[in-house]
Order: C-alpha cells, then sequence, then structure tokens
C-alpha cells in the first residue's frame, strides 16, 4: 500500500491534502468528515481584521444612535466590549479540541502590530501553525510595487520573530516577479509558500444593474499556474511548496508533487463534490503511485520539476512561443471540417 505520508511546515501529515481556509471548516460535521476521509491538515477560516474593524463600527454606531435623545434613554445599551477576534478565537479553540490533525490559522490583518497580536493569540489558542493570508488589492495609485512587497516581508519577519509555531505565506499571482518575492519570503524566515491564493472577484447583475458577490469556486484545471511555479521553486528555496488552485482529483495532487509541490490545498472540490470525496481522491492517487511502482511521496516528488528535466525550457516558455512552434498540430486539430 502506498505511503502517502508528508511533511508539511514542519508538521506530520497522514497525506498530503491540506484543507484550505473557507467558511466550510467551520461547521463541525465537515470538519469530522474531512479528517476521516484522510485530510492531513485543516486551514481554519481566517480572521480578517477589516470585518473585525467594520463589524465594530457598526456595532458602535447601532448603540450611539439613541443616546442624545433624552437623558433617560441613555442607559438603553448597557455598555458592552466589542467582541473583535475573541469569538473567532473560541470558535477556533473548539474545532482544535475536535480534530485530531493538525490545526492551522489564517490571519489577514491591516496594521503590523494586529498580524503580531493575532499572531501571539492563535499560538496560546493551540495552533499548530500559522497562515498569513497575503490578500490584498491594490487601491491606492501613488504606493509602489516595492511599497507592497517590502510590507508583506516586514509583516513575516516580525510574525515570525513573535511567534515559536511554523508560519507559512499565502500568495497571489499578482506579482511583476513571483520568484523574487518568494525567494525574499523564503530568506525571511517562512516555512511555506501557497501558491496561490484566489482573490475575491466581484460581478455584476446586468438585469439590476447592481454588483454582486458570486462564491469565487476554482476550475478543476487551475493548478496549471501553480504547477508551473511549483516547477520552478523545487530545491531554490526553503520553505515547503504548497501547490493550491483547481485541484479536484487525485490525478491533479499527483502532477502538482511530480513538478515540485511538498503538499496541496484544496477547497473548491468539497463544496462541489463533498468532503467524502477526498477518500476517492487519495485512493486514485495510491493507485496511480501502486501501478508506478511507487512506495511514497518522495519516490516523485520534483520529477518533473526544472531542476530534474532535459528539456528545463518548458518552465520558461511562453505559451505564444509553444504554439508558434506547433502551430500545425494545433490546426489540424482544430481545424474545421
Amino acid at each position: 500500500m502506498a505511503n502517502l505520508n508528508t511533511k508539511y511546515l514542519g508538521l506530520e501529515l497522514k497525506s498530503p491534502v491540506v484543507i484550505g481556509a473557507s467558511n466550510m471548516v467551520t461547521k463541525p460535521e465537515t470538519m469530522k468528515k474531512l479528517e476521516e476521509n484522510g485530510a492531513g491538515a485543516i486551514v481554519y477560516k481566517s480572521l480578517f481584521e477589516e470585518q473585525i474593524q467594520l463589524e465594530n463600527l457598526e456595532q458602535s454606531e447601532t448603540m450611539e444612535e439613541f443616546e442624545d435623545r433624552n437623558p433617560e434613554m441613555l442607559s438603553v445599551f448597557p455598555d458592552v466590549e466589542h467582541a473583535g477576534p475573541k469569538d473567532h478565537l473560541n470558535e477556533f479553540k473548539k474545532a482544535k479540541e475536535l480534530i485530531n490533525i493538525p490545526l492551522i490559522a489564517s490571519i489577514n490583518a491591516i496594521y503590523i502590530k494586529s498580524w503580531i497580536d493575532y499572531a501571539k493569540q492563535f499560538e496560546q489558542a493551540g495552533a499548530d501553525a500559522l497562515e498569513l493570508n497575503f490578500y490584498a488589492v491594490p487601491r491606492d495609485f501613488n504606493i509602489s510595487a516595492f511599497d507592497i512587497e517590502q510590507e508583506q516581508i516586514d509583516i513575516l519577519k516580525a510574525v515570525k520573530k513573535a511567534v515559536r509555531i511554523p508560519v507559512s505565506v499565502k500568495i497571489s499571482s499578482f506579482y511583476t516577479n513571483i520568484l523574487h518575492v518568494v525567494k525574499q519570503m523564503d530568506n525571511a524566515g517562512a516555512d511555506g509558500i501557497v501558491i496561490f491564493n484566489r482573490l475575491f472577484e466581484p460581478d455584476i447583475s446586468t438585469e439590476d444593474q447592481k454588483h454582486i458577490t458570486p462564491l469565487n469556486l476554482s476550475n478543476d484545471d487551475e493548478y496549471r499556474l501553480s504547477l508551473r511555479y511549483s516547477g520552478i521553486l523545487y530545491k531554490n528555496i526553503n520553505a515547503d511548496i504548497i501547490g493550491s488552485q483547481g485541484v479536484y482529483e487525485g490525478e491533479d495532487i499527483a502532477k502538482l508533487i511530480l513538478a515540485g509541490s511538498d503538499s496541496v490545498q484544496a477547497v473548491s472540490t468539497f463544496y462541489v463534490n463533498k468532503p467524502e470525496h477526498l477518500k476517492k481522491m487519495l485512493d486514485d492517487l495510491s493507485e496511480w503511485m501502486k501501478i508506478k511502482g511507487y512506495k511514497s511521496l518522495d519516490d516523485f516528488r520534483g520529477k518533473l520539476s526544472r531542476k530534474n528535466i532535459k528539456d528545463y525550457k518548458i518552465y520558461k516558455r511562453a505559451q505564444y512561443v509553444d504554439l508558434l512552434m506547433h502551430a500545425e498540430d494545433v490546426f489540424k486539430k482544430y481545424r474545421m471540417p
């Protein structure tokens, strides 16, 4: 039987599949099903400081709405301390007690002090590791790419200094040079690099002429960008490489590990196919390994990385160049009758 054990941020996992952060994992029954079907670890729903700030503002406005109408109404609302991250931390602690696999905390803060404070609080709450969710959409025309990247590096360094548990970073693909950013994060002490974060994408209803907020699930072929960069990063950084986006089947896991990923993160497939699908993914991976004669993930990890293939240009070649080189084959395939 194939050995699916692996390491993730120095943690021993029973499988290479880590459940990514989402609302799905806030349900106890779902977490247990994912664990029972073979999840190696779970990343708990991200704590977004921006959401906490908005909730606190809304609460303050509600409590202050009537306070000046007449003196007798000053006590309509009792003094209430803002919950802040307390509710989130309490739910995290409950989840930690529920499962027997590593539980990782995910943070997205605004201020560097908040990143540090939340990191410490999650460590005290029993988190096995931290994932810094660098989800950011540029909104200021005057801030340079260098400033954005340097801020993230400074946050990583500060958090690493503040806690003893492993720290990973989850980044988007929207950097001018992803390799340079990853190398800096690696040098700053990141224990793992999750590639890539799926950013929220707003949409518009033409019928209502309003913005809508659809659930942004990944498609089942979106792993290819992660595959490319896993193959380039393999053996070039010390941090673990975690492929993400579009991991739907056991074959996808095999592909990412062949490219150089240490493990993978998956979410969308469990929304689409339910948590029980994880067992099929792992069974299919095991069967493929058996057919190919692999006893462990280490036997084929990075086999098709840039380091280990003769045609290393495959990772450098732009798509249009590849199409030009094989234009006739493409035309034959898609030629109209």
